[in-house]
């Protein structure tokens, strides 16, 4: 993990995607969702990705790290579906000018294609133009990210039920699995780093099958 605070601008960020030609899957078989890697930080703060834990009495992955999102209701694109679910999960009203670029679809065991889109919220919080009202019937909570706390390298595991390795993320002492963890790492790599890595190989946990 980096030792200093890493910065990046709305311009640096929309940059490296701009540079990156993301992998569109055609997956007809699985529900298209859309998950938000959205960053916060002004000229006075350092940035962040906003990373929510799921309500525990959710049906559907309760109590489990994830990056705000949803499934595309029909007739949504991608990136409408990104911008709703931020607005209904978070509060933060953001519209397209906001969007800095999109990273791999993401096909989940749970039957989801997952199509990450990088928003750019800038200064967020409690007493900032853009304050976090969390929906509590699906968000216990929400927890601002450093970038310096992503930069870090990923645990690979090998497990009996697949040949792909599990990814996982050391983070807040703990460990973030796929689907988040191979989405942000595939951020770090490519808005971070400037590497074009696919994370379409990693596996995530049994218990996230469901």
């Amino acid at each position: 993990m980096s030792s200093e605070p890493i910065t990046v601008t709305e311009q640096s960020v929309r940059a490296a995607l701009v540079g990156y030609p993301h992998r569109v899957e055609d997956r007809p078989d699985l529900r298209p969702a859309s998950v938000t890697i959205t960053l916060t930080g002004s000229a006075d703060t350092a940035n962040s990705v906003l990373i929510t834990r799921r309500a525990p009495k959710l049906r559907a992955h309760s109590g489990q790290w994830a990056l705000p999102g949803g499934r595309c209701d029909d007739g949504e694109t991608v990136v409408e579906a990104a911008l709703r679910e931020l607005a209904e999960e978070l509060g933060i009203q953001l519209d397209e000018s906001a969007v800095l670029g999109r990273l791999d679809d993401y096909p989940t065991r749970s039957g989801y294609l997952m199509s990450p889109v990088v928003l750019w919220a800038g200064d967020v919080g409690q007493r900032g133009p853009r304050p976090l009202r969390p929906r509590r019937a699906e968000v216990a909570a929400v927890y601002g990210i450093p970038l310096e706390q992503l930069d870090v390298e990923p645990n690979l595991l090998s497990i009996p039920e697949s040949d792909a390795p599990v990814i996982q993320i050391p983070l807040m002492g703990r460990f973030l699995h796929a689907p988040t963890a191979a989405v942000l790492y595939q951020f770090r790599e490519v808005v971070l780093h400037g590497r074009a890595t696919s994370v379409a190989h990693f596996e995530q946990p049994v218990f996230a099958w469901r």
